[in-house]
This record gives structure tokens, C-alpha cells and sequence, in this order.
């Protein structure tokens, strides 16, 4: 485990990060980075499931995107499921205000699939500035 880890921050924030590295290092940069930094199991052994799921979602739907094979290393932890949906703040505030759940079942039903099989609602990566 590194000495160096941040505090844990927003999912929100956390979500934002990895985007930004994922633009910033580019698809195959990323991949290498966050296999060999092993962020996944680290996030994994402090109990931080969201940020573990999400990074090994975001690690499989980058390689799919490549045609890179996935990495045995998490077979595991692919088994794994959050209990609870996890939706972007955005789309809850937007939902709620509206009073509209469709579009929550919108989201979900138009989600990545490497991260719905995490129960994380996530539509867009790319999009950062």
C-alpha cells in the first residue's frame, strides 16, 4: 500500500480523476499506469469498493474499447457487485427536481456495461475538459 494515498474524497471527485488521467495519459497509458500502480486491489484492501469498481469498469471497458485482454489479476473482484445503484449527482439532482425517475432508468438502461455490472451508472468518460 503506498504512504502517499489521498484522504478519501467525493465519488463524484474520485470519478472526475479518473477521467482526467484517462485523457491526460491516453487509453493504453492509462491501462499500464493504473495495472501497474495497482490502484484497484489498493482501493480494494481499504474497503473503498466504489473507487475499486469503478477503476477495474473503467480498466475493462478501456480495454475492450482497445482489444487488449483483460487482466486475470481481478477476475475476483469481477464477481463483485455494489449493493446499491450508484447514479452520478447530476442525474439524481436532475431526477429529482424534474420528479422524473424515468430518467434514472434512462441512465441505467443506456449505462457502460463494464461498470452497470457494478451496479455504477456511468454514460460518458470522455467528456472532460
Amino acid at each position: 500500500m503506498k504512504d502517499d494515498y489521498p484522504k478519501r474524497c467525493s465519488f463524484e471527485t474520485f470519478k472526475s480523476n479518473v477521467c482526467h488521467r484517462l485523457k491526460n495519459l491516453g487509453d493504453i497509458g492509462f491501462l499500464i499506469a493504473t495495472i501497474e500502480d495497482d490502484d484497484i486491489f489498493d482501493y480494494y484492501s481499504l474497503g473503498w469498493y466504489p473507487e475499486c469498481l469503478y477503476l477495474l469498469a473503467m480498466v475493462d471497458y478501456i480495454s475492450r474499447l482497445n482489444g487488449v485482454e483483460l487482466c486475470e489479476d481481478y477476475d475476483e473482484l469481477r464477481r463483485l457487485r455494489l449493493e446499491e445503484t450508484v447514479y452520478p449527482v447530476s442525474l439524481l439532482i436532475l431526477s429529482e427536481v424534474l420528479g422524473d425517475e424515468g430518467i434514472k432508468e434512462e441512465a441505467y438502461a443506456n449505462a457502460i456495461p463494464e461498470f452497470i455490472r457494478f451496479n455504477i451508472v456511468e454514460n460518458e468518460v470522455r467528456n472532460v475538459c
